[in-house]
């Protein structure tokens, strides 16, 4: 009898009802699941999805800047859960986890360095063409 009382406190004083939640993470083998208060906030259980996933070990690495990332779910479509919105108000338990994408600078940047493998590229064949033509005359 007195198991049962402790486990009616412990309820009570988590303030609402606890879910299981499975989060996707996008480019990940498998969903990260785990329990969470319902009136959590979306902000903590990115940062509680972070944290569970770094612990397993899991690929590919992904920090544990929580601004860093999205959380969607099948149901809202294309947009993005309003961080600081309670979990439990989507009545939903699966959700998915993305990484913002990079600021326009480094897209720039990454794709100056690419055109210039490529010129590169480009040039040491041509040159091994001509060589080649040159030397068969």
């Amino acid at each position: 009898m007195m198991a049962f009382k402790q486990k009616k406190d412990q309820a009570g004083k988590g303030g609402g009802k606890r879910i299981l939640i499975k989060v996707n993470v996008v480019g990940s083998a498998g969903p990260i699941r785990f329990v969470v208060n319902e009136e959590e906030m979306v902000v903590a259980v990115i940062e509680t999805a972070l944290k569970t996933y770094a612990r397993e070990g899991r690929l590919p690495v992904l920090g544990t800047n929580f601004s860093d990332f999205f959380l969607y779910t099948p149901i809202a479509g294309t947009e993005a859960l309003n961080p600081w919105a309670m979990i439990g108000s989507f009545g939903v338990r699966n959700f998915m986890l993305w990484k913002k994408p990079r600021q326009a600078e480094d897209v720039a940047e990454i794709s100056r360095k690419r055109s210039g493998r490529w010129k590169s590229w480009l040039n040491k064949s041509v040159e091994k063409l001509v060589l080649v033509s040159f030397a068969s005359l």
